[in-house]
């Protein structure tokens, strides 16, 4: 019996010093593959390769990586579309603003200028109107002159300015005012034929 339990002890011991699952991966699987790996990137390093660049090319071909990526910057490219659009909407409703104003301004300048141009119509008109009675007044003052004896008239327009005596005698026929002229002093006569001959 006692050799039983010897053999059993025995076995027990071996089963307990036997490596376990752990143990043989990491011996056998782990430890070579660091190993393999440091040997890697020292021939990389001699010829210089850089192993992240090929990381990254080959974290590209993984499709699961390559679209959470792809999302994510679709994400903040959209992200950064909204706001450079939301900017432009704003510049957009500024240069609204602007023009909506200098339209108001523009339309209320056109109104004052409407409104003066319809005074000074008015003016022009009442002008028109003075100008014309004038004329009526004129006509009947020369045709009064031309009617007045030569004798008669010849005073009178010597005693008016120079600038109405010349206006009615530039208006007169010239029978009439050659009788006018023989009926004036020499000088006068002599003078109006002077301002006469200037018009």
């Amino acid at each position: 019996m006692a050799k039983n339990d010897v053999d059993k002890y025995e076995e027990l011991e071996e089963e307990q010093n036997s490596p376990g699952f752990f143990q043989k991966l990491f011996f056998w699987f782990i430890i070579p593959l660091v190993f393999t790996l440091a040997i890697l990137l020292i021939i990389a390093t001699f010829t210089n390769t850089n192993v992240f660049k090929i990381a990254d090319g080959l974290k590209e071909k993984i499709p699961f990586i390559a679209s959470e990526e792809k999302g994510a910057e679709n994400t903040s490219l959209s992200e950064e579309k909204v706001v450079k659009l939301q900017a432009e909407i704003q510049e957009k409703e500024a240069e609204i603003d602007q023009l909506q104003s200098e339209m108001d301004s523009t339309k209320q300048a056109n109104e004052e200028l409407e409104a003066e141009k319809e005074k000074l119509q008015y003016e022009i008109e009442q002008l028109k109107r003075t100008q014309e009675e004038n004329q009526l007044e004129f006509q009947e003052i020369l045709k009064t002159f031309e009617n007045m004896s030569a004798k008669t008239a010849a005073p009178i327009l010597t005693e008016m300015s120079d600038a109405e005596a010349l206006r009615i005698m530039s208006n007169m026929k010239s029978a009439t005012l050659s009788a006018i002229f023989a009926k004036m002093s020499p000088a006068d006569a002599a003078r109006y034929t002077e301002l006469l001959s200037q018009q």
